[in-house]
């Protein structure tokens, strides 16, 4: 027999607002990724966003930017990860006391990436140094080492 669970409306935002962010995470990371499990990975990442939006503080809106930034510059679709990207850095300014220290590298991240799939080189430079910056600033070891691995990853559309 199946267990009912009972949830309040904050509690199901929440709850799908983080099943929709791992559901995007299975997407980015599908070596085979199909045309329409490309679409999937839009879908879940604003849906994740839209929940947060409901139930989560502004750290969890910042987070939800940069996963749609991250979507968006892995599907080559440069203007829409620019836009997520700025909203991310936006966010991480306005909230300072809400973000961890690797928030504040990944906003940069979400900035460089974005603006090498966009071309350019100028602003991509600036906030590539940025987030190496900020990374060597990230306090446990553990998320450093992760960033360092996340930020020397990934498609940089020929900048690394």
């Amino acid at each position: 027999m199946v267990e009912e669970k009972t949830f309040s409306e904050e509690e199901a935002e929440r709850f799908f607002a983080v099943k929709f962010h791992g559901m995007t995470w299975d997407m980015l990371e599908k070596s085979d990724r199909s045309r329409e499990d490309s679409d999937k990975m839009i879908d879940y990442a604003h849906s994740s966003l839209a929940h947060w939006r409901k139930a989560g503080k502004e750290i969890n809106l910042q987070r939800g930017y940069w996963l749609l930034s991250r979507v968006y510059s892995l599907l080559h679709m440069a203007e829409p990860a620019l836009k997520y990207a700025e909203q991310c850095q936006q966010v991480t300014l306005d909230f300072p006391i809400q973000m961890e220290d690797f928030d504040i590298a990944y906003a940069f991240e979400a900035l460089a990436r974005s603006h090498a799939a966009s071309g350019n080189t100028v602003e991509f430079q600036k906030n590539f140094h940025q987030a190496e910056e900020a990374g060597k600033s990230i306090k446990k070891k553990g998320d450093r080492d992760y960033f360092k691995e996340d930020l020397n990853g990934g498609d940089w559309f020929g900048f690394i």
